[in-house]
């Protein structure tokens, strides 16, 4: 059996800079017996030099609608909204299976097409746990934000850093007393990101994990200056902050990075605002007065550290991408609870 043909394409959302290939590992690929196409791309982190060096071929941005059927499109944020038929199989995050927005019209569109979601938020261990995320860079450069936000160091529009340059301006804003700030999900791999850029700045989080927020004490929540949600749940549970709890005199909270962004999810464990925030305005004020507090909830936070989060996400990734064809059960799991999902929404739909 020939290896795949997997496909590279554009992102379309102007904010996105990461690349979930970089091109060692697409060397590495080709190496391999593996065909790869990588679209043209204004905004990618990484030249399309550094892929053609690799032997990968190249196509226009937005050409995988026209790629052969048997090819992977490989992505990473939303699809744009045509073609309304998919028929490729795509691995990308495609947030559809916890119903939220849009969740049910990429559904459809799978359905139309006869193509499939491989979603790699979902492309998990025998244990559970994934095999590729951004969440450690993802946990890094939001409790980054929330602390920059907090010192009044934080300038829009925001823009790409390098690591280094980041912890410069951490460093910086470490200086003078340390806010409090809690993590929640403090040892996850989203949590332990949060924990390290504070740790970069002089400021040690209190570290919340399923012991603290499985019994919340909400007084001591909201006593902190600033907090960092890292907690992702697949089914509705415990909910951390409520608007009560916003309106509260005895709240100190200033500053609340919200790193999962679920907010259009019933999983929303932080229904204290109703849309994320982006890099031209990063932290929505959610309460004026002698008691100001921000939320801060932007859903590519590693495209921010573009460089450091594609290398070590590509790393993770391409060892499951040299099994895409082999039978591999991550990739059959992740193909199944498409399925599961999309027939569902086939039903729901049908009784409409």
């Amino acid at each position: 059996m020939s290896a795949a043909h997997l496909w590279l394409r554009h992102e379309t959302r102007a904010t996105e800079r990461r690349a979930p290939i970089v091109p060692p590992d697409a060397r590495r690929l080709v190496e391999q017996g593996f065909r790869v196409t990588v679209e043209e791309s204004p905004q990618r982190a990484f030249g399309l030099d550094g892929y053609t060096a690799a032997g990968c071929s190249t196509a226009p941005a937005g050409s995988w609608r026209d790629a052969p059927a048997e090819a992977y499109v490989v992505g990473l944020k939303e699809l744009p909204p045509a073609p309304e038929e998919l028929v490729h199989r795509h691995i990308f995050f495609g947030h559809a299976y916890k119903g939220q927005e849009g969740a049910g019209r990429l559904l459809r569109r799978f359905g139309a097409g006869g193509g499939a979601l491989l979603d790699m938020e979902y492309l998990v261990d025998d244990g559970g746990r994934r095999l590729a995320a951004f969440g450690y860079w993802a946990g890094y450069v939001g409790a980054a934000l929330a602390l920059l936000h907090h010192r009044g160091a934080l300038v829009p529009p925001l823009r790409p850093w390098t690591r280094p340059e980041l912890d410069a301006a951490l460093r910086a804003a470490g200086r003078g007393a340390p806010p409090r700030a809690i993590v929640l999900g403090a040892l996850g791999r989203c949590g332990r990101g949060a924990c390290d850029a504070l740790e970069t700045a002089r400021v040690r989080p209190q570290r919340w994990d399923l012991a603290e927020t499985g019994n919340l004490d909400r007084e001591a929540l909201l006593a902190a200056d600033l907090v960092v949600n890292a907690v992702q749940v697949d089914k509705p549970g415990t909910v951390f902050l409520t608007p009560a709890d916003l309106d509260d005199p005895a709240r100190r909270i200033r500053v609340l990075a919200d790193v999962t962004c679920d907010v259009t999810s019933d999983c929303n464990v932080l229904p204290v605002y109703d849309a994320i925030t982006g890099w031209d305005a990063p932290a929505r004020r959610l309460r004026d007065g002698d008691h100001p507090v921000d939320v801060i909830a932007i859903d590519n936070l590693p495209s921010l550290l573009p460089g450091e989060a594609s290398t070590s996400f590509s790393a993770a990734l391409t060892p499951q991408l040299e099994l895409l064809d082999t039978g591999s059960t991550a990739w059959e799991r992740c193909l199944d609870l498409f399925r599961t999902a999309a027939e569902a929404h086939r039903k729901e739909t049908s009784h409409d």
